[in-house]
């Protein structure tokens, strides 16, 4: 591959960032106090919840699944984690058991998701939808009231801060981000994350365990959707049956303009954290500007819209530059042939 055409592949691949950068010096001059370095940690720590999702989002795309249940997963973790340590257990339990209970409970939800897909066969749109459906129908007959108040162990990750008036779920999130990305593009799990995405029937002819990853990737989805759940709550300082409401479009949407594709086999962590910081800006911008409610759920649907355009025409110009590529490479080799086998003068 030629350096233009690496570079030229380099940015299409990290669009994200230069979109990122882009709207921050837009706002930055059109919306005040934009820039601020209050409203900056603000726009961090709220875009950290839908972090998490957009990530957990992005994984299941990778491997060219959907996954609908995160946003009840979200709430659906926490709510019977505090269930089980103030009411079920005999005895009950501390807070560092509750935060152990909510990510078990989070990756038992996408275990059962990837079994289910991986090896019965369901549809993964119906599988998950019905599990989104059915785990907020819990949720609201389990905790019909919010349940308050939680431990500051419990509400550290989410509530909690640090030098610099950080807070922690900043640092949590980044480090997170920070693990995936090393995972998936610099270890032999990652490339085989990648391949099942990519093509998964040359991926099991090869030796891969293709239903294991899927399985593997549906567990990460709900692991993180219970981290997501565990910043809420500890944000709010309550657990309550409206938590991640509506957030699963938008953590399709981030994840696809983070890099992710509805085709599979493409996507980095580090880019869906490009569209968690993108999406927290545009809500943050918005409402510096006033904008009303009604345009706000608008400007929602319209960011789905433009993700899936976005998605159609990388991919488009993906197949563009690799297959201008390879005419200049089959040109080269042509004329290199044909002087070869020019007559000697």
């Amino acid at each position: 591959m030629s350096k233009k055409t690496r570079v030229q592949m380099f940015l299409l691949d990290n669009l994200i960032w230069l979109i990122v950068i882009g709207f921050f010096l837009l706002n930055a001059i059109i919306t005040p106090h934009f820039a601020t370095y209050n409203n900056i940690v603000n726009i961090f720590y709220h875009s950290s919840i839908m972090s998490m999702l957009i990530l957990g989002q992005g994984l299941i795309l990778i491997i060219g699944r959907l996954d609908l249940s995160i946003e009840s997963t979200l709430a659906f973790a926490p709510g019977v984690a505090m269930l089980l340590v103030t009411q079920w257990l005999p005895g009950g339990a501390g807070p560092v058991s509750a935060i152990i209970l909510t990510l078990a409970v989070g990756a038992l939800v996408g275990l059962f998701n990837g079994y289910c897909i991986g090896k019965i066969g369901v549809n993964p749109f119906l599988q998950t939808l019905s599990m989104l459906i059915m785990l907020r129908g819990l949720v609201l007959f389990l905790v019909p009231f919010s349940i308050f108040p939680l431990h500051d162990v419990y509400t550290y990750a989410g509530k909690a801060r640090i030098f610099g008036n950080i807070p922690v779920a900043i640092p949590i999130t980044i480090a997170i981000f920070i693990i995936f990305h090393f995972v998936i593009q610099y270890t032999p799990f990652g490339r085989f994350f990648m391949a099942t995405g990519g093509n998964p029937k040359a991926s099991f002819i090869s030796g891969i365990n293709t239903t294991r990853i899927v399985m593997y990737a549906f567990m990460l989805s709900g692991l993180l959707a219970a981290v997501a759940g565990l910043l809420y709550a500890g944000r709010q300082g309550s657990v309550n049956n409206s938590m991640g409401d509506g957030m699963v479009l938008l953590a399709f949407a981030g994840a696809i303009l983070g890099g992710a594709s509805l085709e599979g086999g493409k996507g980095t962590p580090m880019g869906m954290l490009g569209g968690g910081i993108l999406l927290g800006m545009i809500s943050n911008s918005l409402n510096l500007l006033g904008v009303g409610v009604t345009l706000v759920y608008a400007t929602k649907g319209a960011l789905i819209f433009v993700a899936i355009v976005l998605d159609r025409i990388k991919v488009k110009l993906r197949n563009h530059l690799m297959q201008k590529e390879q005419l200049e490479k089959i040109l080269h080799q042509s004329k290199g042939d044909g002087e070869s086998f020019s007559p000697s003068s």
